[in-house]
């Protein structure tokens, strides 16, 4: 079994021979010992890149020219539906697993556990379950490398990828360090060079946030990202290996109504009777006794009437959303859903901008989706579809048995060559 080393700083990469000078990075996690088998160091290589809260349309609307030229000689998706609730952690892990939030038990970016009694911290491997696909890679011998993507310096199994970095949305990394990174590790020896290599940028998410989806503030972070792929893209291509890429988005953003939020009648339920988790646009209610739920229920769909929200019971919730009782894998999810009406939410506080509604019946929570490289095929539009899809398209890539998941690997067919 592989041994981690929580802190391993003033890493030097490699020796000044292969690069001109030593780096050193202060901040950059090593796994010791690890190296890529002989069959998998002749893989192609792949990119992933998050822009966090990239709505579907910004690169259209905002100008980001970089993924309208790459995306135009490769694929561009209309829009890629993200998993319910489309908010950060269960669709970061949605994508780099296939698995529906109630599959892999990250049901939102803050929940509760009835069995464990506590909520949700991504710090914890005990919420991890399942296996993200730099687990996977790593067990067939491939190494694998992260910059800042969610939840992926939290030991899964045990196991991390082989270079990583604690993720801290509140530094600001300039993308010079990214991407001498990035060179850094594409100029590894064949054998210590990780084939999969993920990027994660928070800029759009805070600016839709702080100031909307509309705001300058968004658009000029949009531009940022669009230029921090391109420069990803073309220290890639500089490394003369078989790169590809795929820039996805975890959700979109929207505009709510900050003056009337979704209210929820407080006789409807008691805090000796359940432990209620907000997450802005859903509230999960978990009953301490099944003799609560009916009662409670009948109450909350009363008040629904005045339109602010839905109330389901875990049984009922539309099965689109694929968050109800039967898909409820780790019982995380609650005896009764009630979810807000956009563009209302149960925060009286609201951001100016929000996500984690319904991405059927708000598009503005959609996410972007874009991919290039030797592997995909050229110049192809294609329509909307589910981010449990992206998994298998990326271990097709990889060379590597992926597992069990909710995709259909339909979109692999697709857009692959």
């Amino acid at each position: 079994m592989y041994i981690w080393k929580k802190a391993f700083y003033l890493v030097i990469f490699f020796t000044s021979a292969l690069i001109g000078h030593a780096q050193i990075d202060s901040t950059q996690h090593i796994i010791d010992g690890r190296r890529n088998s002989g069959d998998q160091t002749k893989k192609p290589y792949l990119i992933l890149i998050c822009g966090d809260g990239f709505r579907y349309d910004y690169a259209e609307k905002y100008h980001a020219t970089n993924l309208l030229r790459f995306s135009a000689e490769g694929i561009r998706a209309e829009s890629m539906i993200p998993s319910y609730p489309s908010v950060t952690h269960p669709n970061h892990f949605a994508i780099v697993s296939g698995l529906y939030p109630s599959h892999s038990g990250i049901v939102g970016n803050n929940f509760y556990d009835p069995a464990l009694k506590k909520y949700f911290k991504g710090s914890e491997s005990v919420w991890f379950g399942e296996e993200p696909i730099w687990i996977t890679a790593e067990k067939q011998h491939m190494l694998t490398a992260s910059f800042f993507w969610i939840d992926a310096s939290t030991p899964m199994r045990g196991m991390l990828p082989t270079y990583y970095y604690q993720v801290n949305e509140k530094k600001n990394v300039l993308i010079d360090e990214r991407i001498r990174t990035l060179k850094n590790w594409l100029s590894l020896p064949e054998d210590q060079r990780p084939h999969f290599l993920a990027f994660y940028f928070p800029d759009t998410d805070h600016q839709g946030h702080e100031f909307g989806p509309d705001a300058p503030e968004t658009a000029a972070a949009v531009r940022y990202i669009d230029s921090a792929v391109g420069q990803i893209n073309d220290a890639a291509q500089a490394s003369g290996l078989p790169v590809n890429f795929i820039f996805v988005s975890d959700h979109g953003m929207t505009k709510v109504d900050q003056t009337h939020p979704a209210v929820i009648p407080k006789t409807a339920f008691a805090d000796t009777q359940f432990v209620v988790n907000y997450q802005t646009a859903v509230a999960n209610l978990y009953a301490k006794d099944p003799s609560y739920i009916q009662p409670a229920y009948e109450q909350l769909k009363a008040g629904a009437d005045a339109g602010s929200y839905d109330v389901y019971l875990a049984a009922d919730v539309p099965e689109e959303l694929h968050y109800g009782a039967k898909d409820d894998k780790y019982h995380r999810i609650g005896d009764i859903i009630v979810i807000a009406k956009w563009p209302k939410t149960f925060n009286p506080h609201s951001s100016i901008g929000i996500h984690g509604f319904n991405p059927y019946l708000v598009k503005d929570v959609r996410a972007s989706f874009y991919a290039w490289g030797p592997a995909f095929k050229q110049h192809k539009h294609i329509a909307p579809f589910q981010n449990v899809e992206v998994y298998d398209v990326m271990t097709t890539i990889l060379g590597i048995q992926g597992l069990p998941n909710d995709g259909k690997g339909v979109l692999a067919k697709e857009i692959l060559k």
